[in-house]
Formats: structure tokens, sequence, C-alpha cells
């Protein structure tokens, strides 16, 4: 098998965004089937609001939540297997000049879909795990008669069997239409591809220098990277600040359980996402360091494009964490007697800005560490 699961053990990143996107989806789902059931025994009509609002909140939180995490998997997904092929190019040549049809070799590729089958189901006997709490505190005021649990057989098939078989079923098609390039081309080290760049940029990109130009390069070969560093603030930011506001609008558990997935999604994302630029330059970085280049030109160069990036996924996050709470309190809620009104909390949101630049800062620096041993005569050998 040209692929095989040790190579899908790798894609670690998946597993925990779709376990994430599982855990909550499945709870709030559950819980939007099981409320239902109960309507026909609800009689006061201060309870019957408290029923439609909750229906509501469950159905948003679906929506949002999970349809946010499953394009940042399939995204994850896509950029893993063009980052396989690309890295393993010769091989994957050396097999097509041999005889093998890309879509034989492209459906070993399906072993990836054992990562979002690791998450769902990760993600759906924790959602069990924790769903007598979130049932009792859902119906924390008794405003609803009580509500059991039940297992619901559509929420596995939606939710574990059928991302698997999706994943799975991407993978192939996707590896078998990068595939489709001539045998010479995968087995070329390097492709110079000519490029009609306008006269006016070539000229402004002449007068950039050498570190600046890398770094502007570096942002635009890797596009895919740039999305999961502005998810990982965004993670941060939408987490953290909503969590704080769950304190007064529902639970600190609530807040603490919203804030562990946040920090898991933003540190698991950002961890990938710079390691992989990393590895990605390696001979870049030490034939900088050949031309004497210090580290910190080094890692200007290399690092130094994502921090602005950074910073616009955290503004994206905290708009988003006001809007999704704004909706809630004040269209979803609105006729329920005794809930808060929701404003935006300035202070926490700079708490939360503070301690992400601590935070990112020291992961730079981490990072910067690491290039700083990245062996110029092992990269040489190679």
């Amino acid at each position: 098998m040209l692929v095989g699961i040790k190579n899908a053990a790798k894609l670690i990143g998946i597993s925990v965004i779709t376990c994430c996107a599982v855990l909550v989806c499945t709870m709030f789902l559950n819980f939007y089937f099981d409320v239902r059931l109960i309507e026909s025994e609800i009689t006061s009509e201060l309870s019957m609001v408290f029923y439609h609002a909750q229906v509501s909140t469950a159905k948003v939180v679906c929506l949002v939540s999970g349809g946010c995490l499953l394009l940042t998997s399939v995204v994850m997904l896509i950029f893993y297997i063009k980052h396989y092929i690309d890295t393993n190019k010769k091989e994957l040549g050396i097999l097509k000049a041999l005889g093998y049809s890309n879509f034989k070799i492209a459906k070993s590729f399906w072993v990836f879909g054992i990562s979002a089958f690791t998450g769902t189901a990760i993600g759906f006997a924790g959602a069990f795990l924790i769903m007598p709490w979130f049932y009792a505190l859902q119906n924390e005021d008794k405003m609803l008669p009580e509500i059991t649990i039940n297992f619901h057989l559509s929420i596995l098939l939606y939710f574990v069997v059928l991302p698997t078989v999706c994943f799975s079923a991407l993978s192939v098609y996707y590896a078998w239409y990068k595939l489709k390039k001539p045998v010479l081309l995968l087995l070329k080290d390097n492709l110079q591809i000519i490029s009609k760049t306008p006269k006016h940029k070539m000229e402004k990109n002449r007068e950039l220098s050498f570190v600046e130009d890398l770094k502007r390069n570096t942002l635009k070969s890797k596009k895919a990277l740039v999305f999961f560093i502005i998810f990982a603030s965004f993670c941060f930011s939408a987490m953290t600040q909503m969590s704080f506001s769950m304190k007064d609008l529902s639970s600190e558990m609530m807040g603490v359980m919203m804030l562990g997935i946040g920090l898991v999604l933003a540190f698991t994302t950002l961890f990938l996402a710079i390691t992989t630029v990393i590895n990605g330059n390696i001979k870049t970085i030490a034939m900088m360091r050949v031309f004497g280049y210090s580290q910190k030109e080094c890692c200007r160069a290399i690092l130094g494009g994502y921090r602005p990036i950074s910073y616009i996924g955290f503004v994206i996050g905290t708009v988003y964490q006001y809007a999704l709470l704004r909706i809630t309190m004040d269209i979803i809620f609105k006729d329920v007697e005794g809930m808060p009104v929701y404003k935006f909390d300035f202070p926490v949101m700079l708490i939360s800005l503070v301690v992400f630049v601590a935070v990112y800062e020291i992961l730079m620096y981490v990072y910067s560490q690491k290039i700083k041993k990245i062996s110029v005569k092992e990269v040489m050998i190679e």
C-alpha cells in the first residue's frame, strides 16, 4: 500500500477539529431531538417561549459551529494530501512510470479518512458522557418537563459514518486529480514556471529587499497555511471572549467547556501550521544562513509575514462572537423573561488580546530557536 496507517496518523489536526465539531453538534442536536419529544407536555406560554428559544439555539449552534469546523477540516484534508503528493512526487512519478494508473495510486489515500473517523468517534462518545450534565444545564430553571436522553441512530450515521465515508472519498478523488500530471513533471525536483507578471509589479518587487520579497513569496506559496493561522487566532479570540460571557449568560461550566475547546483548536492548528512552514523552508533557511543572514532575518522572512495575519484572525473572532451572542440574546431569547442584556465586554477583549499577543510571541520565540538549531551540514548532505 502506497499510503499507510502511519501517514494517516499524522493528520491529528483533522481528528482534533472533527472531534470538537461532533462533540458540540451531537450534544445540541441530540438535545434538539429529545426536547421536541416533550413539546406536547408543555402547558404554560412562558415555557413554550423558552422551548422555542432552546430549539432555535440548537439549530444555530449546529449550523454555525458545525459548518465552520467542517469547512476547516476539508481545507486541512486537501492541504495534507497536496503536501504529501508534493513531498513524495518522485516516488509517485516512478510508480506511474512503472505502469501504475492514477486511480490505483489514488485509491490508497482512502486511509486519510481514518483521521476523520477517529475524531468523530471520540467526539460522539464524549458528547454522551457530557450529555447528562448538559441536559441539566439547559433546563436548570425547570421551565420544561424532564428531558430524557435518547440514542438517535441518525446522529451516529450523519456525524460518524457519513463524514468518514465522505472524507475517504474526497481523499481518493483529490489525490487522483493531483496525480493527473505527466510523469516527467513529477520526477523533476524543481519546476520553473514562467508567469506573466505585470511589469510594474516586477519593478516594485525589485525595490524590495531579499528578506521582504521572501516573506511575501512564503505567504503566496502557502495560502492554505494563511487560512489555518487565521482560524487558530479566530478560535482563540472568539472562544476566550465568549467563555467569559457565559458566566452571566449561561453558566461557568459552559464557559469552561467553550474555553477548553477553543484553546485546543487554536493551539493544534497553530502548531501544525507553523511546523509545516518551517519544515517546508528548511533548505531556504539553510541557504540564508550560508550567505550570512542572521537568525532574526531568517525568522522575519519565514514567519514574520504571518504576524499581521494572526491579528486579522483575532479581529474576525471578536466580531464573530459579538454578533453570535447578540443574535442569541436579542433574537432567539428576546421573549424569555429574566434573560440578561448582552453588551460588548471591552475589558475582556483587552485581556484576551494581551494574552494572545503574549502566547503568540512566545511561540514565535520557541520556533525561532528551532530555526537556529537547523543544521546546514545535514541539509546540504540531503
